[in-house]
């Protein structure tokens, strides 16, 4: 059976926002040109402009696509494991060598400052990405694993601003001991649990 019309421009979205995430990433906002990421995909200018208005869409729709999200892979493989743990185990990881695509999100934040468009994309993009994490702790809350009297969008903010400051400053620039890092991010997260459950989280790290 023949593929469908459907069916043929959901791939091409698709290689667009891969080649997309390839090229910004590599290039930066600036560095690239809708061209560019029409060539990387195979595929003339006015066939892009089917699918996307603008850069600051294509990069968007790259970071939805592509964009790094440790914590929600977490929660996917591990729906049973408590908050706590799933934020230690994100932030621990958040200092290592990052890939290509985790630069996305920080090609983004840069291009925002400069570009209005980008900025109001971003925006939407972000509150999205804050109100799943606060929505994550109110889940932590309800079952006794968090402090309940804690602003979910507070700690939202803070683990946003986390991923977003160890990306940009990598082992490359500054490295720590995996295990003083790991041993301060006990002490923050502990601080997020109830206090009748704060050993606990250092117990099983």
């Amino acid at each position: 059976m023949g593929r469908t019309v459907g069916a043929n421009a959901e791939d091409t979205r698709r290689r667009l926002l891969r080649a997309a995430a390839d090229v910004f990433a590599a290039r930066g906002y600036d560095g690239t040109r809708v061209a560019d990421i029409a060539t990387a995909a195979g595929l003339s200018n006015s066939a892009l402009y089917c699918y996307f208005t603008s850069r600051a869409d294509l990069l968007i729709g790259a970071l939805r696509a592509h964009g790094r999200r440790p914590l929600a892979d977490l929660v996917a493989r591990f729906p049973t494991r408590s908050v706590a743990d799933l934020l230690l185990q994100t932030g621990a990881a958040l200092r290592r060598r990052q890939e290509p695509e985790s630069f996305l999100a920080v090609e983004a934040l840069i291009a925002a400052r400069h570009h209005g468009e980008v900025a109001t994309a971003l925006r939407d993009y972000t509150a999205e990405r804050a109100d799943w994490l606060a929505g994550l702790v109110r889940d932590g809350q309800s079952r006794g694993e968090l402090d309940s009297e804690l602003s979910p969008q507070a700690v939202a903010h803070f683990c946003l601003a986390l991923a977003a400051g160890t990306t940009l400053l990598g082992p490359d620039l500054h490295d720590v001991d995996d295990r003083e890092w790991t041993e301060l991010l006990i002490r923050v997260v502990t601080c997020l649990a109830p206090v009748h459950t704060g050993e606990q989280i250092g117990s099983r790290t």
